[in-house]
């Protein structure tokens, strides 16, 4: 090889190094927040030592490893040993106040005080494991199949990555589950990430002053489907390294309840969008109205609204997946979250949602800076279901049971025999 050969060679090389390099180095540091961008350690035995934690991935770590995941992996070793938190202007973020929708009115925030869980009441270390274990024993298990269960992360279709919104100045990804306390969540990873600005111009500090149309407008927040845009081709490697760093963590909710819950937020209360997009089709296949209002105003002063019972009928029609995915409302939770390719380390539930909020800030070391937002009063429970599925066929009942069998499963919620046996 000649001399200008070998010289043009070692250019080409070095400028790929220095662009791999800029990359990475820009989104580990960040422009201005060098001390902001920190990890958690990991505390025994809440998370398991990584020796001892299985792969979130479908490669292995004896696998042969590319050198482009080599060298993207050695430049975001961040000092775990730290649990700097950075000090938020004017103390405290989430205090009582802000202000609210007209929908969060009408419902009512729950401003009672929390009663403090007595010492050694509830392990909420050991009630972590069981639930990550359970997690991981179903996913492993090869008798116990569903749609995605062995699918790879490499092969996850960047649309379906869009529930996983990131915080790089605290190493924290979150999967929001809509129905599952994801508004209040949200607005917590606004503050935290300060990705959005008030009138003012600054980062806004109380979760509750953030309107609602912000909290889940998808600008407001940078998910793992956005990662083509800054990353391009290094886009899998950059979420899978941010996976295996960051603390990862999901809130779940009894399914069927959940299904109750997307009802009456979408379907009882008008709501122009889902009435035009799922309204509509309901009353016009399974009911008698061939001629729908044209807008929810108009269905609401003059009566025609889906019932409960055409909504899951809505759900068990094999036409409503062919002509369009589920939406996140009413999409089961494996399929937003792929609890099977990604190793979450925090499961929490909206059943226990005072005690896991709590126990997660605990871990982030964020417990001091700010109070989590309160629940609605009027939230929808588990005592409802017998009500709510009284009048749905047995039939459709145990369909049902079966399109949201693996989030009953994965998630260790026990089968609704009252419900499906009666």
């Amino acid at each position: 090889m000649t001399k200008s050969r070998l010289f043009c060679l070692l250019l080409v090389l070095g400028s790929a190094f220095m662009v791999l390099y800029i990359i990475v180095y820009w989104d580990n540091v960040g422009p201005a927040h060098f001390n902001h961008h920190t990890s958690f350690s990991k505390s025994s035995p809440t998370h398991l030592l990584d020796a001892e934690r299985p792969s979130s991935f479908s490669t292995s770590e004896n696998d042969d490893v590319s050198d482009v995941d080599r060298f993207l992996d050695s430049f975001l070793n961040v000092d775990t040993t730290k649990n700097e938190v950075p000090s938020t202007k004017g103390g405290k973020l989430a205090q009582r106040g802000g202000t609210n929708s007209f929908e969060e009115n009408v419902r009512g925030y729950d401003w009672s005080s929390r009663t403090k869980l007595e010492e050694g009441l509830l392990d909420q270390e050991l009630i972590q494991e069981e639930r990550r274990l359970n997690l991981r024993k179903f996913c492993a298990n090869s008798s116990f199949n569903f749609p995605t269960k062995d699918l790879d992360f490499d092969d996850i279709p960047n649309k379906e990555l869009d529930h996983l919104i990131v915080d790089d100045r605290h190493g924290i990804i979150y999967c929001y589950v809509p129905k599952v306390a994801c508004t209040n969540w949200k607005r917590v990873m606004i503050v935290l990430s300060e990705s959005l600005l008030d009138k003012k111009g600054v980062p806004y500090q109380d979760p509750l002053e953030i309107p609602r149309e912000d909290v889940h407008n998808t600008s407001s927040h940078l998910t793992f489907n956005k990662f083509w845009r800054r990353y391009g081709k290094f886009s899998r490697h950059m979420m899978k390294i941010k996976l295996k760093k960051y603390t990862k963590f999901i809130f779940v909710r009894d399914p069927f309840v959940r299904l109750i819950s997307a009802f009456r937020s979408k379907f009882e209360l008008e709501n122009e969008d889902f009435y035009k997009t799922f309204a509509i089709p309901i009353l016009t296949r399974y009911s008698n109205w061939t001629n729908a209002p044209p807008s929810a105003g108009e269905a609401f002063s003059s009566g025609p609204k889906p019932s409960f019972s055409q909504f899951i009928q809505y759900l068990l029609d094999a036409r409503t997946e062919e002509q369009k995915p589920f939406n996140e409302h009413w999409r089961q939770v494996y399929r937003l979250c792929h609890p099977c390719q990604i190793d979450y380390d925090f499961v929490g539930k909206l059943e226990t949602l005072d005690e896991d909020t709590s126990e997660l800030l605990r871990q982030l070391n964020l417990d001091s800076l700010f109070q989590f937002p309160p629940s609605y009063r009027n939230r929808t429970g588990s005592s409802w279901e017998e009500d709510w599925f009284s009048k749905i066929p047995l039939e459709w009942r145990q369909k049902l049971y079966k399109l949201y069998e693996p989030d009953f499963v994965l998630f260790g919620y026990p089968k609704p025999e009252n419900i499906l046996n009666v």
